[in-house]
This record gives structure tokens, C-alpha cells and sequence, in this order.
């Protein structure tokens, strides 16, 4: 040894620390993720098969997930049309009240859910500042669809719209500046340049913000009314049934709400591993040579 002292690795932990950490954090998911998902099959299965598949065929059921799927095939594609053109116009033009833009963007992660829901009360109700209007012209939002759908488009605005604008601005202008100099169009800029830059993202944000639509309990359950078959999701369900004791048929429709939660985690994860193979499989290409691009055009 030439005498000086070894210096240790910060990063580098002894054994056991290592497996207290790895211990500890098997411990929490098992304690906060696994044991209570069991626990909804368990329960809901408690009196066997034909009560868990009763508990599904029953038409408040079956309208319950009816209108859980709508109101997500409705609000997901809104949150994705306003949600890259929020994202575009912040991470790629400098305006006068790009702060505020930003900041409304983030509204619905600040506000509560019950506090959005009241919102639209408030505007949309019989007692409300266009209420009046509405019933002379038989219009319901309220207590109706619309409203359970307004109210989910609020509370998942934020998430394809957070997941694109810093993917945006780490991509620069550059490559559209370019393709708009070489005679491309807007759209065909967007098409072309930008939207294969940015289709991981905006599908992981698309997963992300089908899940909080389907999923939404406190905005939508302050606009729904609790209108057994007519207005009631899947977690407003949930809980009318567990309210009347009826606690095999509330586990068995949550149990539909874990199951798409699963496969939503499992879209997820292929989404993450599709993405970084291709980025491993970018990494490994090696570059064009000049001559070789000169000779394809």
C-alpha cells in the first residue's frame, strides 16, 4: 500500500443497511398496497362466486360502470386535445401571461375535488348563476352527466399537460424550427416532428389521467346527486352499498376498480419498457455516415 488513506464511496452502503432498506420498503408495499388489494378479492369473494357475480349483474351495477367508462372516454380525449395545446403553447412560445397559464394549470392539483364539485354548483345549480337559464331552457349539467363529466375533465386537466410541458422544453425549438424552414407546415410540423418526440410521454399521460377519471369520487360526487342507475359511478357505488351494509356487493364492484387499476399499472409498465428499449436500441445504432444519407437522396 503506498500509505495513504482509503477513502470509502459515499453511495456505497454496508450489507445491512442495504437489506434494512430493501427490507423496509417490501414491508410498506406489502403493508399499504398488497394486504389491502387482497383484502378487497377476499371480501368480496367472502360468500363465494355466485354472490360475487350476483353483486355484478345487478342493473345499478352495470349502469355504474357504464357511466364510469363514458365519462372517461369522454374526458381523457378533452384533457388530451387541451392538454398538448397547453403544453405547446408553454414549453414552446414566450407570451405575456405565460406564468398565469401555467399556474391555472396546475389549479386542480391546489384545489380539492369536493371544493371543484361545489364550484359547479355554484354555476350550473338551480340556485346557481346560470340555473335559472338552464331550467327555462330544460337543460340539466348538475345532478346530470354533463356535470359528472365537466367536473372529471377539471380534476384531470393537469396530468397530460404536467407530463408533456418539461418533456417540451428539454426538446427545445429546434428540430420544428428546422422542419418549418425546409417548407413543412404547422400541422405537418406537429405531425411529423413533434408528436413522435413526444408519444411516450403523452401516452403515460393518457394512462395517468384515465386512471384519476376513473377513479374521481369527490368532485363527481358533489354534482351527481347520488341517483341510483342514472348518476352514480363506480366509487359512488361503492359507497352506497357499503353505506347499506351490503358489504359483499360494495367489495365486488370495488374489486372491478382494482382490477383496472392492474391493468392500468400493467399498460404502464409496458409503456416504460417499450420506451427504454427504444431508447437502448437508439443508443446502439451507430450514426449515419454523410455519404451514406448523400447517396439515399
Amino acid at each position: 500500500m503506498n500509505g495513504r488513506p482509503v477513502m470509502r464511496v459515499s453511495t456505497q452502503e454496508s450489507p445491512w443497511v442495504r437489506r434494512l432498506l430493501i427490507a423496509l420498503a417490501l414491508g410498506f408495499m406489502f403493508l399499504f398496497l398488497v394486504l389491502p388489494l387482497a383484502a378487497v378479492f377476499a371480501e368480496a369473494l367472502r360468500k363465494g362466486w355466485g354472490a360475487y357475480w350476483a353483486a355484478l349483474q345487478e342493473p345499478d351495477a352495470w349502469s355504474a360502470v357504464r357511466l364510469t367508462l363514458l365519462t372517461a372516454a369522454v374526458a381523457v380525449p378533452l384533457n388530451l386535445v387541451f392538454g398538448v395545446a397547453a403544453a405547446w403553447a408553454i414549453a414552446k412560445y414566450e407570451f405575456k401571461g405565460k406564468a398565469f397559464l401555467t399556474t391555472l394549470v396546475d389549479l386542480p392539483f391546489s384545489v380539492s375535488p369536493v371544493v371543484a364539485g361545489l364550484i359547479y354548483v355554484l354555476v350550473f345549480g338551480a340556485q346557481g348563476w346560470l340555473g335559472p337559464w338552464l331550467a327555462e331552457h330544460d337543460i340539466k349539467i348538475v345532478f346530470a352527466v354533463p356535470g359528472i363529466i365537466l367536473a372529471t375533465v377539471f380534476v384531470t386537466f393537469p396530468f397530460i399537460a404536467r407530463e408533456l410541458i418539461p418533456l417540451m422544453q428539454a426538446q427545445g425549438n429546434d428540430e420544428e424550427q428546422a422542419a418549418i424552414v425546409l417548407g413543412a407546415s404547422g400541422w405537418q410540423t406537429f405531425w411529423y416532428v413533434t408528436l413522435p418526440n413526444i408519444k411516450w410521454g403523452l401516452i403515460y399521460g393518457v394512462i395517468l389521467c384515465n386512471a384519476r377519471a376513473m377513479g374521481e369520487f369527490g368532485a363527481v360526487s358533489v354534482v351527481s346527486g347520488h341517483i341510483r342507475g342514472q348518476t352514480n359511478t363506480m366509487p359512488l357505488h361503492v359507497e352506497i352499498l357499503y353505506n347499506e351494509y351490503q358489504s359483499v356487493a360494495a367489495f365486488a364492484v370495488a374489486s372491478l376498480l382494482a382490477l383496472l387499476a392492474l391493468v392500468t399499472l400493467g399498460i404502464k409498465t409496458w409503456v416504460e419498457w417499450s420506451h427504454e428499449r427504444e431508447l437502448r436500441v437508439a443508443a446502439e445504432l451507430p450514426p449515419e455516415r454523410p455519404s451514406a444519407v448523400a447517396g439515399e437522396r
